[in-house]
């Protein structure tokens, strides 16, 4: 099992109000699945990728990542399961616009203190991997909204990651880039990569092996199968 989530809470004080964003989660990912998350604006999903992917802290609760539990982990040892374990690929892409595409991948080698020669290589081998090796030296503002989010993917993948979480990765793309991205996605994950994707587009949902759906910070169902 490499995510075991029991009763997770998070509650959050707006002003003088009691927020419970998660109300009590239970959840386990296997190796290898893909999953969705959906739900509506508000329904709880985006603070469970951000405790599940080591961004936020639950409340109340247990999270086990690889056999882990991450409330007893030190500050350093959290920063290093983000950088080497987990992979985000965002909506809004995140890519730094002065980089080239070349840069932006490598920036989490940087961080794990790869040398530049096996950090180039190791970029080079993830961008051709999205179909990129043409755009090396480019800016994400000469690239097209889908190759910036290739770029992204790439860069979450670079670091081999044990989970790579998506939030909304088609959000900004048109349907048939949408599809594009989906492809890669569905590739990756018949390669044996564990991928988490957070959507409110059921036809984005549908590709994956497995839909979980929340409202009201609970998990309503919890569907397994294999999707087209």
């Amino acid at each position: 099992m490499i995510i075991n989530v029991k009763d997770i809470k998070k509650s959050y004080t707006v002003g003088t109000q009691e927020v419970n964003a998660l109300r009590g989660i239970n959840l386990s990912v296997e190796k290898g699945e893909f999953i969705s998350i959906m739900g509506p604006s508000g329904s709880g999903k985006t603070t469970l990728m951000n405790i599940i992917g080591c961004l936020d802290t639950p409340s109340s609760g247990e999270y086990e990542l690889n056999g882990s539990l991450v409330s007893k982990l030190e500050d350093d040892e959290l920063a290093r399961i983000r950088n080497k374990e987990i992979g985000f690929v965002f909506q809004s892409f995140n890519l730094l616009a002065k980089n080239s595409v070349l840069e932006n991948v490598m920036l989490p080698l940087k961080y794990a203190g790869f040398e530049k020669s096996e950090a180039v290589k190791k970029s080079n081998e993830v961008i051709d991997k999205v179909g990129l090796s043409d755009r090396l030296a480019h800016t994400p503002a000469e690239l097209s909204g889908g190759q910036q989010q290739r770029v992204a993917i790439a860069r979450a993948l670079v670091n081999k990651p044990s989970i790579i979480f998506a939030d909304e990765p088609t959000g900004n793309l048109d349907s048939k880039t949408g599809k594009e991205v989906m492809t890669i996605f569905k590739e990756l994950n018949a390669s044996g990569q564990t991928i988490i994707l957070i959507t409110h587009e059921e036809s984005i949902a549908n590709q994956s092996n497995r839909i979980i759906t929340i409202k009201d910070g609970l998990i309503k169902s919890d569907n397994r199968g294999t999707h087209d």
